[in-house]
């Protein structure tokens, strides 16, 4: 196969599992109804503007579903989108916070239940952006001429860590309330090609951009460890399963209070990309951002703003408040959602950004809408 130094994303899909679940149906499915847990709920609910969301639990909060399985529905809405099959994929990347099991790898088990032929596999681990990171390492893939096609899926099922159960006897604070009433479960997927869909428009990947600012701080989202640091001897492979679970180390966290500072660092991140070219906020057509709250849309909003005074909102797409937040794959579930609903013409340009609060990183792509080939088969 000839080297080539352009990928398409030409399959779009995604997974959201059981019926949307209101802010008055939280409870049924994740408990805490005492007095304290729903003020601390109605206050969260109140400030991300999420109205509804899918969990992979029934009504009595058990589990319906494996997170490899929500990524495999994902994967096969993708590969039907194009048109395709598992057999004609040569490498599969895989996103995701917490996978089923600790070990084979969230790839491995995903590529087990998908099917397919032989292929390369990658699990990308993180939070929020190692979707992106994901996609990037696909691309690449596919530029260098190592594979045709390759397939990338960002996958979460947080829900079965929000239950009241793992909250039971442990003095639990906001920093562990926070995600318990932000985070939802569900699946996005992209196809990525060496050219693009033969019949309709194709997203062309112009970049993809990673930066980590861990020198700079300190573990803002966490599990696994007791503190906000990980200490020799204190982490959850460091003792008893049981003790782990009474210091309240399988709860997720996050430390509320340097949000502000994730939002400002984003914020520097993208007026970096602006400062060196590789955004022109004149021709920016779509920005889909991921964030947890419409409170971070709004500060956005403002810092655009400094830029292009004349700002047209209609450019942002966000479907956080019907699809809520859920985590590496809410950047291709809102993806596939701008473009199952026609927001895409050929020559519009379109930013993809996902702030991740884990040891605050970020990720970005930059993607313009391409027309299929002409008929002497060469991209307009």
């Amino acid at each position: 196969m000839a080297t080539t130094a352009t990928a398409y994303l030409t399959g779009f899909g995604r997974y959201l599992p059981g019926d949307p679940v209101d802010n008055d149906g939280i409870a049924a499915r994740l408990g805490g109804d005492d007095a304290v847990t729903q003020r601390i709920r109605r206050r969260v609910l109140d400030a991300n503007g999420i109205r509804q969301r899918h969990y992979a639990l029934d009504e009595e909060g058990e589990p319906t579903e494996l997170n490899e399985e929500l990524a495999v529905k994902a994967l096969r809405a993708a590969l039907d989108d194009r048109g395709i099959d598992a057999a004609d994929l040569r490498m599969l990347a895989c996103a995701t916070t917490m996978g089923d099991v600790l070990v084979p790898g969230f790839a491995s088990m995903v590529h087990g239940r998908l099917g397919g032929g032989p292929m390369q596999l990658l699990s990308a681990s993180g939070v929020c952006a190692s979707s992106l990171a994901a996609l990037d390492a696909a691309v690449s893939k596919i530029r260098l001429g190592d594979h045709p096609r390759a397939a990338v899926v960002g996958s979460e099922l947080a829900s079965r860590s929000l239950r009241q159960r793992r909250y039971d006897g442990i003095r639990a604070g906001m920093d562990s309330h926070f995600l318990r009433w932000m985070l939802s479960d569900g699946a996005g997927a992209v196809v990525v090609e060496f050219q693009p869909h033969p019949t309709r428009p194709s997203l062309r990947v112009d970049w993809v951009r990673q930066v980590s600012l861990a020198h700079e701080y300190d573990v803002c989202m966490r599990a696994g460890m007791s503190g906000v640091d990980p200490v020799v001897g204190r982490t959850w492979q460091d003792v008893d399963i049981a003790e782990a679970e009474a210091a309240g180390m399988f709860l997720l966290r996050q430390d509320v209070s340097v949000l502000d500072d994730l939002a400002d660092a984003g914020i520097r991140q993208f007026e970096e990309l602006v400062d060196i070219g590789l955004v022109d906020v004149r021709h920016l057509d779509h920005v889909i951002c991921h964030y947890s709250t419409n409170a971070f849309r709004d500060v956005a909003f403002d810092a655009l703003r400094r830029r292009v005074p004349t700002l047209d909102t209609d450019r942002w797409f966000s479907n956080l408040e019907t699809r809520g937040n859920t985590g590496s794959a809410s950047i291709f579930i809102a993806l596939e959602e701008a473009w199952s609903t026609g927001r895409f013409a050929p020559g519009d340009t379109v930013l993809l950004a996902v702030p991740e609060s884990g040891r605050f990183s970020f990720a970005f792509a930059h993607l313009t809408v391409v027309a299929p080939p002409s008929p002497q088969g060469a991209p307009t």
